[in-house]
């Protein structure tokens, strides 16, 4: 009997480690704020604990009544700082044209602020049918469901959270933060070692067989 293939789904992806490795680009403007405001912030710790919103990194290393003036600052400095040091990672824009190859709809939803999120992936030639950010784990549901997301795509354990709360299947990609056995412990559905994986994938999803793990 012939294989039912399943309509092309609305794929999300997330931003930071997952289509982009930003950390060149936040550890520049990191630098540029500690030299602006005469604070010092750790930028190389700084870029390990990416996911999270900006204003909880910089609680770290400013009082709370400066985070927001610093927090508007630092997105002030990151077009110049941070857009052109900041590479897509292996697969990413093949992953989000095979979802439009496919039919489907590929949109990215981050944490990020969205005018800066929109520069790196026009800048990168990365080029989903919509973009939403300024959202951390649980609140992306709002935006996965809006869109009608079936797969979240991402490399935090905020992001599989997200994927959850949104009832969307949760893909987790290994380059990020944590291991592919780590992923797979927060509930991560599928773990995939990077995104070079991810045309194959949906491949396998659509024809209903089961894709394997990294």
């Amino acid at each position: 009997m012939a294989l039912m293939t399943r309509p092309a789904p609305t794929v999300g992806f997330d931003l930071d480690m997952t289509l982009i490795d930003s950390r060149p680009g936040i550890r520049a403007c990191y630098l540029a704020l500690s030299e602006r405001t005469g604070t010092h912030v750790d930028a190389d710790l700084a870029v390990t604990r990416l996911g999270p919103p900006l204003e909880q990194e910089l609680a770290h290393w400013f009082p709370a009544e400066r985070l927001v003036e610093t927090a508007g600052l630092y997105r002030s400095l990151y077009p110049e700082y941070a857009i052109a040091a900041t590479p897509a990672l292996a697969g990413a824009r093949d992953a989000v044209a095979a979802v439009r190859r496919a039919g489907g709809r590929a949109i990215v939803v981050t944490a990020k602020y969205e005018p800066n999120a929109k520069l790196h992936l026009e800048h990168l030639g990365i080029e989903p049918d919509a973009v939403v950010g300024d959202l951390w784990a649980e609140q992306k549901a709002v935006a996965l469901r809006e869109h009608g997301a079936e797969i979240y795509v991402g490399d935090h354990f905020g992001d599989i959270r997200g994927a959850r709360a949104a009832g969307a299947h949760a893909l987790a990609v290994a380059t990020g933060p944590y291991t592919a056995g780590e992923l797979r412990a927060a509930g991560a559905d599928t773990v995939l070692a990077d995104l070079t994986g991810f045309p194959a994938w949906l491949t396998a999803y659509r024809e209903g067989s089961t894709a394997p793990r990294a």
